[in-house]
């Protein structure tokens, strides 16, 4: 039987070794962590959002990265440092700006969403993992006209690549979410009743159970791989699915793919009141800010941050949230709460890294940035036919 090395216990390496297991390697994964999702799969934003495939490679995001250099509590902030990497990063996703890939890559991003959404339905029906998943659709609203009539702009793409794009205005918005804050300045929104949200560390658990019980795949926790060739030389296969570290094992290869660890943040507010939640998942593209109701749990999320490999959770990028909370939500009591960092894998391109190395019978999968929760199920199915070949 081959055996398959995976690096990596968070969705991308789980999702690859659960394609694997099912094709009938014999699998193995390696984690420096004491258990599985404890790093960027551990309190995401929840969302399945194939409504959330835009990629980021427009001159208008660029511009207003540029505003946004000053402002501490920005969507999107740059911290100045000496980072050669950060450099190369902000080049290559100037590049892909100017090549204009965003429109393609968005209607790849669109159709891997929805490829993974039937993959989920499959493997929740045939392994009956439990995750606090809820089919509530994603809610899209606007409080500026610039940001309602990019909406508009966009509902074609979406549309045509399968996915509902549909554009609301405020009473309707207000009719699906009657929770949020009619007077905090709501314009319109696009709703996308198909996307929906889940707990994804209670998902890697489970699916974790999963893979060790069921199909007999051998964990190793507290590992670290240093060198994919020297550590892992007797395996048939190996995948490399270790998010942001795996630029550095890359590297060792003299195959460099470069991702830049993206700084996001949560907070995860615990109610006792549950009808003060939202019934929706929300996404306000303006603040860079989602939401989802996991049971009594409130998960907010959002912001990004280019300051390199620091898990350093800043009172400056949480408050942000909060306030956010407090003003869409004020019937929330946001008393008692956790907060938590992650550093997003992100592409200059903004789409993931699924291939074969240079070096015969390494894999790549890695570089979904925010949507590995969204995409890991289908660019784990890719990889393995990639494997197969």
């Amino acid at each position: 039987m081959t055996t398959v090395a995976v690096i990596g216990a968070g969705i991308s390496g789980l999702s690859v070794a659960y394609e694997c297991a099912k094709a009938g390697y014999e699998v193995s994964v390696f984690d420096e962590e004491s258990y599985p999702a404890m790093k960027t799969s551990y309190a995401n934003g929840g969302q399945i959002s194939v409504s959330n495939s835009e990629v980021w490679n427009t001159w208008s995001n660029v511009l207003k990265g540029i505003k946004w250099l000053s402002k501490k509590d920005a969507p999107l902030l740059i911290r100045p440092s000496l980072d050669w990497d950060k450099a190369v990063w902000i080049a290559k996703f100037l590049y892909a700006t100017a090549n204009g890939e965003a429109e393609r890559n968005t209607a790849q991003t669109i159709l891997l969403g929805i490829q993974s959404r039937k993959r989920y339905a499959e493997i929740i029906r045939e392994e009956n993992i439990e995750f606090d998943k809820s089919d509530c659709g994603i809610l899209h609203f606007y409080k500026d006209e610039q940001y309602l009539q990019h909406a508009i702009d966009i509902k074609k793409i979406y549309n045509d690549n399968g996915c509902e794009w549909d554009i609301l205005n405020r009473d309707q918005i207000l009719e699906i979410e009657p929770t949020l804050n009619c007077a905090s300045g709501i314009l319109g929104g696009a709703w996308t009743p198909s996307d929906w949200t889940g707990d994804i560390h209670k998902y890697c658990y489970g699916m974790f159970n999963v893979l060790k019980d069921k199909y007999g795949v051998k964990f190793f926790f507290n590992t670290k791989i240093y060198n994919v060739r020297e550590d892992l030389g007797y395996f048939d296969k190996v995948v490399i699915a270790n998010g942001v570290g795996a630029t550095k094992l890359t590297s060792k290869l003299s195959d460099k793919r470069l991702v830049y660890p993206v700084k996001g943040y949560s907070i995860t507010i615990t109610v006792d009141d549950i009808d003060s939640l939202p019934t929706v998942s929300l996404l306000d593209d303006q603040a860079k800010i989602v939401t989802s109701t996991l049971g009594n749990r409130f998960r907010v999320a959002g912001t990004a941050e280019l300051a390199g490999h620091n898990y350093d959770i800043r009172r400056d990028r949480i408050e942000p949230l909060l306030k956010w909370v407090h003003n869409n939500f004020p019937n929330i009591n946001a008393h008692e709460y956790s907060q938590w960092a992650c550093l997003r894998p992100m592409a200059p391109n903004m789409m993931p890294i699924v291939e074969e190395s240079y070096v015969k019978d390494i894999y790549y999968h890695f570089g979904h940035g925010h949507l590995g929760w969204t995409l890991s199920p289908a660019t784990a199915q890719q990889l393995v036919r990639i494997m197969e070949k």
